[in-house]
């Protein structure tokens, strides 16, 4: 699909730094656009650090083509992997699930099935065989059932993004740490022209790739556009432990965990979650609530301490799903707007880059374009 003239002096300004940005970036520098990455804090360290990092597609069966771009999306990670190497931050160790309660088990065992018609691997194990040939420190049911997605992974996003943006500068582009974007700027036509920070530096871009995460819709509004975003927290919690008892991320009954490297591990529950929408947003009582609960599941935490908590906010577009690519309404103007930003980033990055340098958009994102939320043609 023709979407636009291909940009010929190419100077990119991509605004924000997280795992979207970086991918953006980082795929632009290495086609030889001229690119300025620009962070209001540091790279790597808003929701991109407070984020699960669960690499995976088994969790995004609502509509077949959003799983095809998650599918496209781990694929892509592999790649980068063996493209920039793997140590820090790619841990394909796959990931577990199980319930408690039968409905719950009922829908995941549904889930399953479902999956594996499309040709996702998925294996059914009891916990016993868990505790024997994966995860010894587990305290789970010899007999309950427990999916095994051998192919998914986590991720450790900050050092994902902090190789990603090295890689980017080495290659030439500039980093704008620290920066909040106050204006972009258009020509008569509407097409992008500049963009001005807080520090009163005016850049002058022909594009900008709004990848701004929480903030996205705050961005979107200074070409004049309407980004709906959700208002949803996240609350995740690190713990330091020495060893690290688990060796993949799981969702076990009532919450989530995986390692975290350097003798941590990561927890999140969305029915902690929930809990900031009532006003309990004391994030120290957070905090004891997921450790409490991980200590149940792996009962070798019992002397684990928190180090750190965070509400994050995350960024997801009105209908749940991702916003990427160009606006025609504003010729120079791209989103990269997604909550699964951990496990989209590398397919993103790479096509929105395609996008941006050749003008055309791939079948991968026809669900997914920007235009959707404006009703242009």
């Amino acid at each position: 699909m023709e979407i636009g003239s291909m940009i010929q002096s190419r100077r990119v300004a991509v605004i924000g730094v997280g795992v979207l940005g970086a991918c953006v970036g980082w795929n632009l520098s290495r086609q030889g656009a001229e690119v300025v990455l620009v962070d209001a804090g540091r790279p790597g360290e808003g929701v991109t650090d407070w984020s699960f990092s669960w690499v995976n597609a088994s969790n995004k069966t609502v509509r077949r083509s959003y799983f095809d771009l998650n599918v496209a999306g781990m694929a892509a990670h592999r790649e980068l992997a063996a493209t920039i190497g793997p140590d820090a931050w790619w841990y394909p160790s796959g990931h577990l699930r199980w319930a408690d309660d039968p409905a719950a088990e009922a829908r995941f065992l549904k889930t399953a099935e479902l999956l594996g018609s499309w040709g996702y691997r998925v294996e059914l194990s009891t916990g016993a065989e868990v505790r024997r040939r994966l995860e010894p420190a587990l305290a789970l049911p010899d007999e309950v059932p427990v999916l095994l997605y051998p192919d998914e992974a986590w991720v450790h996003g900050r050092h994902l993004v902090g190789r990603l943006v090295g890689q980017a500068v080495a290659a030439g582009a500039e980093l704008r740490s620290g920066a909040e974007v106050r204006d972009i700027g258009t020509a008569a036509d509407g097409s992008v022209r500049s963009v001005t920070l807080s520090d009163g530096t005016t850049l002058a871009v022909d594009a900008v790739v709004n990848a701004a995460g929480p903030s996205a819709s705050r961005i979107a509004g200074l070409v004049a556009r309407d980004l709906p975003m959700r208002r949803e927290p996240g609350v995740v919690t690190r713990i330091a432990c020495a060893p690290v008892p688990i060796h993949r991320a799981m969702h076990a009954p009532h919450i989530e965990i995986r390692p975290d490297g350097d003798g941590s591990m990561v927890l999140h529950s969305r029915e902690i979650d929930a809990l900031v929408d009532t006003g309990e947003e004391d994030p120290a009582e957070l905090a004891r609530l997921l450790h409490a609960s991980v200590r149940q599941v792996v009962p070798r935490l019992a002397d684990s301490r928190v180090t750190r908590t965070r509400v994050a906010f995350r960024p997801i577009p009105a209908d749940g799903f991702p916003s990427v690519g160009a606006v025609p309404s504003v010729p120079g103007y791209y989103e990269a707007v997604s909550h699964s930003g951990i496990t989209l980033g590398p397919v993103l990055g790479r096509l929105l880059a395609a996008e941006i340098l050749g003008g055309q958009s791939d079948e991968l994102l026809a669900d997914f374009r920007p235009e959707r939320f404006s009703g242009q043609a």
